[in-house]
């Protein structure tokens, strides 16, 4: 039932992520990590770069074409996958097999959006390049920090898990 969840979570939470992110960088103020897109730790990618106007209308660009070459919302998986997972009887078989579906199309959605990321890093100067792998490493550091915590008091997370 995790996995289930997982994969619908993931697949929801990318989805909003890639909107609101397409949303921020072709709006006035580019600021990719508002929103749900903040939980990303790819949502980061620009955090603290000034941008050149020139350089937000190329990234602007490119998610708009992102955008318009993105499949569109798959929503008879998440119905089928509700189905399933409503059914009177559970049939595990059946929701692995949905699961790896929709999995697939995330994996082939975080693909095609690394891409696009991949081409806005290149549209950064050296400098800039230099920046945005500072922060990414300050930022591993702290999450390895926080699943080192998580490793070491399984309790402390357990108990906090289920007061609520």
């Amino acid at each position: 039932m995790r996995i289930v969840t997982a994969a619908v979570m993931a697949s929801t939470l990318t989805l909003s992520a890639v909107s609101q992110a397409a949303e921020a960088v072709t709006g006035d103020n580019w600021h990719p990590t508002e929103g749900i897109a903040q939980r990303s730790v790819q949502s980061h990618m620009f955090d603290g770069i000034n941008l050149t106007e020139h350089q937000r209308q190329q990234m602007r660009d490119l998610m708009t074409q992102a955008r318009h070459d993105q499949p569109p919302v798959n929503v008879s998986e998440m119905e089928t996958m509700h189905s399933l997972v409503t059914a009177d009887k559970f049939d595990e078989t059946a929701v692995r097999a949905q699961a790896e579906k929709m999995a697939q199309e995330q994996v082939a959605r975080q693909v095609e959006m690394a891409k696009v990321r991949n081409q806005m890093y290149h549209l950064l100067t050296p400098e800039q390049q230099a920046v945005l792998n500072q922060k990414h490493q300050q930022r591993m550091a702290k999450l390895r920090n926080v699943a080192q915590m998580q490793k070491s008091s399984p309790l402390t997370v357990m108990s906090s898990s289920s007061t609520r």
